[in-house]
């Protein structure tokens, strides 16, 4: 039986003394000595290994992917000087893409949604719980409707329309909104098409979810498209947002198995159900620093 995804991570991150913990994430070519060398250095720097996941595209002449999540006495005072001294000791010398990270500042969410609610209210739900560890500074949507559901949640909520004659000016007002105050942007069921300027001048990544398996029945109604194919399962992707419409590196994905019992309105509930835990999931990943991209693939440690 395959393991339910949700599980691939029992555990988050350890919440004792969170503003001691921080990440590390590296990616580089895979070479011996990457290991040892990162657990030396922040042994040297008084830091204590507490998770650690790691992968390679190929044993010989692969990528190397590594996420270490440690503890250190005193980490905001130390975290850009660690930051420094890993650049001249272990980064340059293995060639390293390289992140470090504080556990004790979550990353600013902003999220855009249209009308639908069942991704945006999972989102907000499981963040007001604690279980989604992010700080969503504002929902932007291109209607009014949900105004009062994000109010409830005491989250500014603004409302820009968008139209054919009007994209690019409510594109101009949507960024200067979020350039340089989100660190990542969450596409809660917007119904609308970012642009590939928008997706270049945002400054940070975007997730949207994909109401159907891709790349199969892509573009509008696909519930009807896998009524009428007479599917057997249904599904959800979540994905990073490119240029290239639904084509950018997958997060998460999942499916729930339908018959010819159900008809269309079902197909639609029960993959509504999919499309949010697929989001949450995808969400919180990439919240944890677990999500790695290399080319048009992901990797999730």
């Amino acid at each position: 039986m395959v393991p339910e995804p949700a599980l691939m991570f029992a555990k988050a991150d350890p919440v004792v003394a969170s503003a001691d913990l921080g990440r590390l994430t590296i990616h580089c070519a895979d070479q011996p000595g990457i290991v040892a060398a990162v657990a030396g250095f922040l042994a040297e720097h008084g830091a204590n290994i507490v998770e650690l996941g790691q992968f390679s595209t190929d044993s010989e002449g692969g990528e190397f992917f590594q996420r270490t999540v440690f503890h250190r006495e005193g980490l905001a005072a130390t975290l850009a000087r660690i930051e420094s001294d890993f650049a001249a000791q272990v980064g340059r010398r293995f060639g390293m893409t390289y992140t470090f990270t504080s556990v004790a500042s979550p990353k600013r969410v902003a999220i855009m949604v249209s009308k639908y609610d069942h991704c945006l209210l999972e989102l907000l739900w499981r963040n007001k719980r604690g279980d989604l560890d992010m700080t969503v500074t504002q929902v932007i949507s291109n209607h009014p409707d949900l105004e009062a559901d994000v109010a409830s949640f005491g989250i500014p909520f603004i409302h820009i329309p968008v139209s054919k004659a009007t994209k690019a000016e409510a594109e101009a007002q949507q960024l200067e909104l979020l350039r340089g105050k989100a660190d990542l942007v969450v596409m809660a069921r917007y119904m609308q098409i970012l642009s590939a300027d928008f997706l270049g001048a945002v400054g940070c990544p975007v997730i949207n979810i994909h109401h159907s398996f891709l790349p199969a029945f892509a573009g509008a109604g696909p519930y009807l498209k896998a009524k009428e194919r007479g599917v057997k399962l249904i599904g959800a992707t979540a994905h990073y947002a490119t240029a290239n419409l639904d084509e950018g590196p997958i997060i998460e994905q999942d499916v729930v198995r339908v018959s010819h019992r159900d008809d269309v309105a079902e197909l639609e509930r029960r993959g509504a159900e999919v499309e949010r835990s697929v989001l949450a999931r995808a969400v919180q990943w990439h919240c944890e620093d677990r999500v790695m991209t290399f080319g048009n693939s992901t990797t999730i440690l």
